[in-house]
């Protein structure tokens, strides 16, 4: 099965660069050049093993995916649920440690196309075209966690969250 990865030391610790990669709705937008929609289904609120979102890619695509394994801050994996007709399967695993003062910030995705009789030419293309849109995707997100304004506007979201939690209320 081929596979795309993409590395970067991002100098931001790793609990915040973990909890940027994992922002959704507006502020997802801000440094996610992959995206234009992406939320949570099944009433879920938050990220956490089990829970499934539905992705738009810029290019119009749609993937249903589940998160299989969600450690903050060190990683977070998930599968591919419902997608792209000529996708057989679809994973991808974020994985954040810390190294030299900051973060090592290390993307992979593994996937294997369809129909059998193209699947060579097709997974030659679509090595070079995830190996393309991860390498964009992670150079914009290390860009977004060495922007200190969007870091600091990313923290001001997050306090709001965690005070709203606290008292029992939605997000603002």
């Amino acid at each position: 099965m081929p596979q795309v990865r993409a590395e970067r030391l991002i100098r931001i610790d790793p609990e915040t660069a973990f909890a940027l990669s994992q922002t959704t709705g507006d502020f997802r937008l801000k440094w996610d050049p992959f995206i234009s929609a992406q939320g949570f289904l099944d009433g879920a609120r938050a990220a956490g093993k089990g829970v499934r979102t539905r992705t738009r890619s810029r290019l119009g695509l749609v993937m249903v995916s589940q998160y299989v394994s969600y450690a903050p801050p060190r990683n977070v994996g998930m599968t591919m649920v419902a997608g792209p007709w000529f996708f057989t399967n679809f994973g991808g695993g974020w994985r954040f440690t810390a190294d030299d003062g900051g973060t090592r910030a290390v993307w992979k995705y593994t996937f294997s196309c369809r129909p059998a009789l193209l699947r060579p030419l097709m997974e030659g293309i679509g090595s070079r075209l995830l190996g393309y849109e991860i390498e964009r995707r992670i150079e914009a997100f290390a860009r977004a966690c060495e922007d200190p304004a969007l870091v600091a506007e990313f923290r001001a979201l997050r306090h709001a969250g965690e005070a709203a939690d606290q008292a029992g209320n939605p997000h603002p």
